[in-house]
């Protein structure tokens, strides 16, 4: 996994959005890698990880996007989230 150092510090947190698709799809892996795979979060357990990893405090929508791009997926009832390529 590749990410460009203009887009993570040097403590590894995610500084920006990136623009490009391709780079968005590495970051949004990349912050997937912070979860246990087939383990299931609720949705507090994942903000806390995802604040954790990046500094601009946008949580809600990386959480959006990893389950758009399918890296978790979301119960029906929205509670609960589980990890991994989906």
């Amino acid at each position: 996994m590749s990410i460009s150092r203009d887009l993570i510090d040097a403590e590894g947190q995610l500084t920006r959005w990136p623009k490009k698709a391709v780079e968005r799809e590495e970051v949004l892996r990349y912050l997937s890698s912070k979860f246990q795979q087939d383990r299931t979060y609720d949705e507090n357990e994942v903000n806390v990880i995802l604040r954790e990893w990046h500094s601009y405090g946008d949580w809600s929508s990386l959480r959006r996007d990893i389950i758009g791009y399918g890296y978790a997926s979301r119960d029906r009832s929205g509670l609960a989230y589980k990890f991994g390529k989906q």
